[in-house]
């Protein structure tokens, strides 16, 4: 791990905690740290392991936007955990959740992030359908060679054949 890497980890680190102390004082709670680890993949910038008290972060998506990992994603997922206590299982992105972005956190209760992905973007598929071409994942594109699934498009509603 480089020192950047390190340094960017305890600034995420610090930032849980700020999370969680204010959720503490301005809900009257003593909720615990969570566990961070950085070993989240894929596109998803970050996600909340509610059973296990546990937040996870892209490394990758990380280095590439510490600035909005700060402001944003690391709310974003404490807001889960604090969800999850106060209310038990709800909807992922509900009103429970979008109150404690606002209310708690102060910040716009937005469910998905808009980094640019290609570095953590793998190998994709091109398939059509009658109105427009497709990217594929390896995973959907094996379903479908493996002839366990059939996608459609939102759109036309036919469905995608390989190029």
């Amino acid at each position: 791990m480089t020192s950047l890497q390190s340094q960017l980890q305890s600034q995420i680190n610090a930032r849980v905690a700020q999370c969680i102390a204010r959720a503490n004082q301005q809900l009257h709670l003593n909720l615990p740290l969570p566990v961070v680890s950085f070993r989240q993949r894929g596109k998803i910038a970050g996600s909340a392991r509610l059973q296990s008290w546990e937040v996870r972060f892209n490394p990758v998506l990380l280095a590439e936007n510490p600035q909005a990992f700060l402001d944003e994603v690391v709310p974003h997922e404490i807001a889960h955990l604090v969800t999850f206590h106060r209310f038990g299982k709800v909807r992922p992105h509900g009103k429970e959740w979008q109150a404690v972005m606002t209310e708690v956190f102060g910040i716009p209760a937005r469910t998905t992030h808009s980094f640019d992905i290609q570095s953590v973007q793998g190998q994709t598929f091109r398939y059509r359908c009658q109105c427009q071409e497709h990217q594929l994942t390896v995973r959907r594109h094996n379903k479908i060679r493996r002839q366990q699934a059939i996608y459609h498009c939102h759109t036309c509603r036919q469905p995608l054949q390989a190029l």
